[in-house]
């Protein structure tokens, strides 16, 4: 099924637009990336070409003569449930386009869309589509096997679930590239909550369902459009709102997976803070699920000891002190005692031997 995807995606977009001459260049530049595409210059003819044949995905202006791209948007989610539209619109009508998007629309650029930006946001939808279908090919092997013997059972949802956890590493990895001042930190962040862990003893059990759901932590981000991920500048409260979403998305995602399901939890409250002041939900203390208080500490260091575009990263020392000032607000007292405990030293000896890179 998936292999049928990644053909379709490669061999079906259709580009909207009244503006011929823009429609022509868009679809130039991106068969030149290995796309084929189909153009219409209104809505109506973009609608007659879906009801001839699948597309994977829509690229609509969403200002046009006549039904605009709004409402054509409106009957591709009636009539073609499941196609990705992206929007493009002219600056000055960034309003329009996050009305779109909180109508159903996958994103939005500004027009003329720069080639790579597109690209790469036609690759972000291709990867969310992928473990959409993924989700259903595993519940569809999942009831049939069910009906088969024991043994087959266990053989084949052993199958499953492996590959379903590379899927999910390999979305983790993509979702740290598509960031690039986060890159790795996923996995940095996976040994620092793994080493707070077992300071407090737990189980082999308790350190792998921890160590699920700190990897796991942002999955949610696939679902967030470039233009609000990626945004150099403050974000608008709509904007913010629509980022405050990706626990509870990430959660949605993973919660069906049996062996993922406590790893879920952590998922979604990994931005609740121990006094209250979090998201999504404003859990208050033991509310919060252990690894996620755990994971709150090390996502912590690894966002001040790193540098960003925007400012450079702090020493350890200063990181070690600064996340100690927010015990009993932001963090679990107890699990900083915890964390401190493995000291500067053994914190950057667990850098140096994971990633050979100095914190």
């Amino acid at each position: 099924m998936l292999g049928d995807f990644d053909k379709r995606f490669r061999q079906n977009i259709l580009i909207v637009d009244d503006d011929s001459i823009a429609c022509r260049m868009l679809s130039s530049l991106l068969q030149k990336e290995g796309y084929q595409c189909t153009v219409a210059q209104d809505a109506e003819t973009a609608l007659e070409k879906l009801a001839l044949s699948p597309f994977a995905l829509v690229i609509s202006d969403v200002k046009m003569p006549g039904n605009n791209g709004s409402w054509l948007l409106k009957k591709i989610q009636e009539l073609h449930v499941g196609t990705p539209v992206i929007m493009l619109t002219a600056l000055g009508e960034t309003e329009l386009a996050m009305d779109c998007l909180r109508a159903g629309a996958s994103d939005y650029l500004l027009k003329p869309p720069k080639i790579r930006e597109l690209v790469r946001t036609i690759e972000r939808i291709k990867a969310q589509k992928s473990i959409e279908l993924t989700k259903e090919r595993y519940q569809n092997e999942l009831e049939t096997t069910v009906a088969s013997r024991t043994h087959e059972l266990q053989a084949s949802l052993k199958n499953v679930n492996h590959n379903y956890q590379n899927m999910l590493l390999a979305l983790v990895s993509a979702l740290d590239t598509r960031e690039q001042e986060t890159s790795e930190h996923s996995f940095r962040v996976v040994t620092y909550t793994l080493a707070i862990a077992r300071q407090l003893k737990l189980t082999s059990r308790e350190l792998q369902v921890i160590g699920q759901g700190a990897l796991l932590h942002d999955i949610g981000k696939i679902s967030v459009p470039d233009a609000v991920l990626l945004k150099p500048d403050k974000l608008t409260q709509d904007e913010w709102e629509q980022m405050c979403r990706h626990p509870l998305i990430g959660y949605q995602m993973i919660k069906p997976i049996p062996f993922l399901s406590e790893a879920a939890e952590i998922v979604l409250t990994h931005h609740e803070h121990y006094d209250g002041t979090g998201y999504p939900h404003g859990r208050v203390g033991e509310e919060i699920p252990l690894g996620a208080r755990i994971f709150a500490i090390a996502d912590a260091l690894d966002a001040m000891t790193r540098n960003r575009p925007y400012r450079k990263g702090i020493a350890l020392a200063s990181a070690l002190k600064e996340i100690a000032r927010y015990a009993c607000r932001q963090f679990d007292p107890v699990l900083i005692e915890a964390f401190l405990s493995i000291g500067e030293k053994g914190l950057l000896q667990i850098c140096a031997e994971t990633y050979n890179k100095p914190l």
